[in-house]
């Protein structure tokens, strides 16, 4: 190795791109606008410096500028679209909603595995026009959501371990919470005999998810998972076992013929 070599080795070879990045995700983290000052401080970097990011960002349209600060901008949002409209299922998903008697009047979610979240990219109001479940881009533990333990049911014991670690303890984000791995093991040992997953007011109160693993379409697509998010006081065991095998059913129409998912049913 050349002394050049070594010398550039850990170094950023773009720190205002790394630096912009940082910008637009404590952007999405924040909910709301942050000032120049805080996103400075944040950042760790002089005033001048984050403007000027700011600025290059907002010429972009990545970011805008309010009176209570910079907030994320419509490019952003562009791009998400991009990104889950680039799989097949997705653009997809929305007329089999609708065709389906039971799913064309439900909150229906499509999510995908980002490390240990379930990221949701795709959102079918239905007809109830209820207000349930999370916004695009957004993210919950896939441990405690149902879309995550789908997409966790599809994997073996021994990958799940291996992804969350042997001593993994999760947020109790509500009373009802599975916050250790052993437990839940045997959560997605009944996920698999059902057919589907449940979250039974485990990641929102109030808020019962069935939901069911989708293999990708192609062997480079992610794999994802539907899923259907109803009020607990209306989760009654007809209308979840309707949803779920409704949801098995959209599942089956949105998977590639060719692949192996297919070919076993």
């Amino acid at each position: 190795m050349t002394g050049e070599d070594e010398s550039t080795q850990g170094r950023d070879p773009a720190p205002a791109v790394t630096r912009s990045i940082r910008l637009l995700g404590l952007l999405a983290e924040a909910g709301g606008p942050r000032t120049l000052t805080e996103l400075a401080g944040e950042l760790g970097l002089a005033k001048s410096s984050t403007a000027n990011l700011c600025l290059a960002l907002e010429a972009g349209g990545m970011v805008e500028r309010t009176a209570q600060g910079y907030r994320l901008g419509l490019r952003t949002a562009e791009l998400g679209g991009a990104f889950a409209a680039q799989f097949n299922q997705v653009r997809e998903f929305y007329s089999v909603c609708e065709a389906s008697p039971v799913l064309s009047s439900e909150l229906v979610q499509v999510a995908m595995l980002d490390g240990t979240d379930a990221l949701y990219l795709a959102r079918h109001e239905g007809s109830r026009s209820v207000r349930l479940g999370t916004p695009l881009g957004s993210r919950l533990p896939a441990p405690l959501s149902a879309t995550g333990r789908a997409l966790l049911s599809a994997m073996s014991d021994e990958e799940v371990t291996a992804l969350l670690g042997a001593d993994a303890v999760f947020p109790a984000l509500t009373e009802r919470s599975t916050t250790t791995l052993a437990g839940l093991l045997d959560v997605l040992a009944a996920a698999r005999r059902r057919g589907w997953a449940l979250d039974m007011e485990e990641s929102l109160r109030g808020i019962v998810g069935i939901a069911v693993p989708l293999e990708g379409w192609s062997p480079s697509d992610p794999s994802l998972a539907l899923g259907v998010a109803i009020r607990a006081a209306e989760a009654d065991f007809e209308r979840i076992e309707r949803v779920g095998t409704a949801l098995h059913e959209a599942a089956a129409a949105l998977t590639n013929p060719f692949s192996a998912a297919a070919r076993r049913r």
